[in-house]
């Protein structure tokens, strides 16, 4: 694998997806800077989307996050009687959908 196609896989692209980008390109192509950028923004959605969800995570990993186990002091002010457990199993504090 080249040093190139390991970039999108430290930030948690798959492999299969790499694979099907760099499959594109003849074998042996050397990509420019501008081909990296057009070739690596398919990306950039899916890695802000994970960093916003990391920051909250980190910002409120003390606090209730809406998981339903209704132990902590904040719990009955953020989520009363599990409320969010209407929207699903998980921290629904920390999702997007």
């Amino acid at each position: 694998m080249s040093r190139l196609s390991r970039s999108p896989q430290r930030i948690g692209i798959p492999l299969a997806t790499i694979g099907e980008a760099f499959g594109i390109l003849p074998e042996g192509h050397t990509l420019s800077a501008k081909e990296w950028r057009q070739l690596s923004s398919q990306w950039r959605e899916e890695l802000d989307r994970r960093i916003h969800t990391l920051v909250a995570l980190r910002d409120e990993l003390d606090g209730c996050i809406g998981c339903g186990c209704l132990s902590r002091s904040d719990c009955p002010l953020r989520n009363p009687g599990d409320r969010l457990g209407e929207q699903g199993t998980g921290a629904r504090l920390l999702e997007d959908d």
